[in-house]
């Protein structure tokens, strides 16, 4: 067997968590600190020693060798996105080595390197020089790159006045056609429309078939199982499970994947978010607002979402997608719906969004909500897969009686009209 392209031993990766903040305000911010309120300066100074260590990867080991399309799956925090990073040099290991046999392209955040105040043609050149490509390169790929975004009526247009949309087939078009030995994807296929993600899971596809060396990392289980022959499952850092991707989804989907039905971000540093907004909690209630456990099929349900605006903004949207555990989007809700809140400015301050789902709609199962807060083509606020999880019991209803599950996602009582002709009356039971 020719030897890996990718080859891993014993990394690790240690953040101090807890470290005092005053170093990054500078000079000047600490100085104001000690002259307005020297006693609370010297209660964070002692506060500061109490600084712990976080091992976001710890002592993984593994090979990838040339050709492998490897989906890398986990939970949130679980050091996906920790381990790219450090295979593309964005990041250096606190211990242990890693080996790389050719050119690495990184698309671990779309449209890293792209200038707002250029065109979209300008920003094709200098996002493909960041991520390695000569401009030769650059001139002879320029025309399909273009093709492949569909933003050609716009190209000479600067990127700040482009959709979302439009930013990520750009972005996706520039480092899809680098063409590397070794390609890094984290999680960016989540945003655009189902079209384009079919696109670009079939772009994908034909890297992988011309011996390109692909790494996937993705909360979509369908995409996963449908782009990768062999999985990569972490846990807190860890390699708990490597092998046939048929065999590593399902053990993750039955033991790894579940999550509660409340998430809660204590810390004001750990909410997820940015200088706007930022998220406090996620949970699901009955209509009580009474943090639920398993979902009784005949009741409805409610997904709450607990946010704090910290700057006014003109404009917000916060929503969830509800998912099954092969990565099948049920619907997608956002509480602009609600008139009074679609166009509204939203001013500082603590917010609760609360979306009901009606009984007797969702089928049995498990179901995760991935939850999101944006100003619709303009930026995003937050943007959290997998959260809580929803387990839904039948206990009644539509098919209750029935041996087997009725198939579908969803399992609504329909109103149904039965007209006899001519029949003999049955006995009632």
């Amino acid at each position: 067997m020719s030897s890996p392209i990718i080859s891993v031993e014993n990394l690790s990766k240690r953040y101090l968590v807890g470290a005092g903040r005053d170093s990054r305000d500078g000079m000047r911010h600490a100085l104001e600190s000690v002259i307005r309120n020297p006693i609370k300066w010297l209660k964070q100074q002692a506060g500061r020693g109490a600084e712990k260590e976080f091992w976001a990867l710890k002592d993984l080991s593994f090979e990838v060798h040339e050709g492998q399309v490897i989906g890398i799956i986990g939970r949130n925090g679980a050091g996906k996105s920790t381990l790219l990073k450090i295979l593309s040099r964005i990041t250096k290991p606190t211990s242990g080595r890693i080996h790389l046999r050719g050119r690495v392209a990184s698309l671990l955040e779309v449209g890293t390197g792209f200038h707002p105040e250029l065109t979209g043609r300008e920003n094709i050149f200098l996002n493909g020089a960041i991520l390695g490509m000569t401009r030769a390169e650059i001139v002879r790929k320029f025309d399909e790159i273009v093709a492949f975004s569909e933003v050609e009526e716009h190209l000479d247009m600067p990127v700040k006045r482009y959709s979302s949309g439009m930013y990520v087939r750009l972005a996706f078009a520039v480092a899809a056609h680098l063409e590397p030995e070794i390609l890094v994807v984290d999680e960016v296929l989540a945003v655009g429309d189902s079209a384009f993600q079919k696109k670009c899971l079939g772009k994908m596809e034909d890297v992988s078939k011309r011996g390109r060396t692909v790494l996937f990392v993705s909360h979509n289980m369908g995409m996963v199982t449908r782009l990768c022959e062999q999985s990569i499952l972490l846990e807190r850092g860890r390699v708990v499970m490597m092998g046939s991707t048929e065999t590593v989804v399902p053990h993750y989907l039955s033991n790894g994947a579940s999550v509660e039905t409340e998430r809660i971000w204590t810390s004001e540093e750990d909410r997820p978010g940015n200088d706007k907004v930022r998220l406090r909690s996620v949970r699901a209630t009955d209509s009580d607002g009474k943090t639920l456990g398993a979902v009784d099929i005949r009741k409805p349900v409610y997904i709450e979402i607990d946010y704090e605006v910290l700057r006014d903004v003109p404009r917000a949207r916060i929503g969830f997608r509800l998912s099954t555990p092969d990565g099948t989007d049920v619907f997608t809700s956002a509480d602009i719906t609600n008139e009074e809140w679609r166009d509204r400015p939203r001013s500082v301050g603590r917010y609760v969004s609360r979306c009901e789902i009606p009984g007797n709609l969702l089928n049995q199962g498990a179901y995760s909500v991935t939850v999101g807060g944006d100003n619709p083509y303009v930026e995003t606020f937050f943007l959290e897969h997998g959260v809580i999880r929803l387990e839904v019991e039948q206990t009644g209803g539509p098919g209750s009686h029935d041996r087997d599950k009725w198939q579908g996602v969803i399992c609504p009582a329909l109103n149904w009209n039965v007209q006899a002709y001519n029949a003999v009356s049955a006995p009632s039971r």
